[in-house]
């Protein structure tokens, strides 16, 4: 019994404290806020004396209106100050902004005066082309679509009338051109392949310059000529061609196989080629043979060099084209191409 009210008078004594506490902390913040509201309340006199005799101008208020004035004014200058700031960005962004668009129309006008260059020159593209299929015999209109040709040629390329609504004259016309050249590929590897097939058909036929690099002149001509030894008249049956001097390499005419590596009196060190077709070259007269008999040999290779064997008054080439059993005029095949 003696240790209940023991208890009892110590929860008594603790709720006391509690208490106690709660009611020294409301009493002090109750004096804090009694002590701030009169600070704010307290009264403020202000004064605007002038310099002049004029009448001196009194404001009365209190702590609470000067720091609300105070942050109001502060408010009101820092939001001067960030948009003032952010006006002035704002205007370095437009000056930015209207720099790039002059930019931007100075090469829209570069474009349009390109544009403009490029018509004409795609005008004689397309009449060039024309030409040059129609003689090949290769069509035209199959590879040109209807949407973009009439009668096998760019003249809606051309049409000014069929502009897309909202779009540059220059972007229609360069969509159009790009159509044309996209179905132009066609026929010109048609060309290329017929340029590839006719270099194949050419490096068979003897038809380049036989000394080396195209150096050199023609020194006697094929056919009636007077004899530089007899001084009579005789056919004769190639073209000598002549440098001046001994050693510059002599090339095969035309891609074949060597038939004959051989010296006589007449043509002295020379050469036979047998070519496709037919053909047969002989070159003569030679310093040094440069290949052997059996050897297949490719058009602008090294065969021989310049001399002066056989009967010959100075060092040059002596060169013949054969076609079965007819000699022929070199000249006609050289440069044939």
């Amino acid at each position: 019994m003696a240790r209940t009210r023991k208890y009892r008078k110590a929860d008594n004594s603790l709720g006391a404290r509690v208490r106690n506490f709660f009611a020294s902390v409301s009493r002090g913040t109750g004096r804090f806020f009694v002590r701030i509201f009169k600070v704010f309340d307290e009264k403020l006199t202000v004064m605007i004396v002038p310099h002049s005799q004029g009448k001196v101008i009194n404001i009365q208020t209190n702590v609470f209106a000067m720091f609300l004035g105070v942050i109001v004014v502060s408010g009101i200058i820092g939001s001067f100050i960030y948009f003032n700031r952010k006006n002035l960005t704002a205007a370095t962004e437009i000056s930015r902004l209207r720099e790039e668009n002059r930019e931007t129309l100075a090469s829209l006008d570069e474009l349009r005066d390109e544009t403009n260059n490029l018509l004409p020159t795609a005008r004689r593209f397309q009449n060039s082309l024309s030409k040059s299929l129609s003689m090949l015999g290769i069509s035209q209109s199959s590879n040109v679509p209807k949407t973009t040709a009439k009668n096998s040629d760019l003249s809606s390329l051309f049409d000014t009338q069929n502009i897309t609504s909202g779009s540059l004259k220059e972007t229609t016309d360069i969509k159009q051109l790009t159509s044309y050249l996209e179905n132009a590929i066609q026929p010109v590897e048609q060309i290329g392949k017929m340029l590839e097939n006719q270099n194949s058909l050419f490096a068979d036929i003897p038809n380049i310059w036989p000394v080396k690099n195209g150096i050199g002149h023609i020194s006697m001509e094929f056919g009636q000529c007077i004899h530089p030894i007899t001084n009579q008249w005789y056919i004769h049956k190639g073209l000598d061609f002549s440098t001046w001097r001994s050693g510059d390499p002599v090339v095969a005419t035309a891609n074949g196989q060597v038939v004959t590596v051989g010296y006589n009196d007449d043509f002295g060190n020379y050469v036979i080629i047998k070519h496709k077709h037919g053909i047969y070259t002989r070159y003569a007269h030679f310093a040094t043979t440069r290949v052997h008999k059996g050897d297949t040999v490719t058009q602008g290779q090294v065969i021989g060099t310049i001399g002066s064997t056989g009967v010959a008054t100075g060092p040059h080439l002596h060169y013949e084209v054969h076609i079965g059993s007819d000699v022929v005029d070199p000249a006609k095949y050289i440069n044939i191409k």
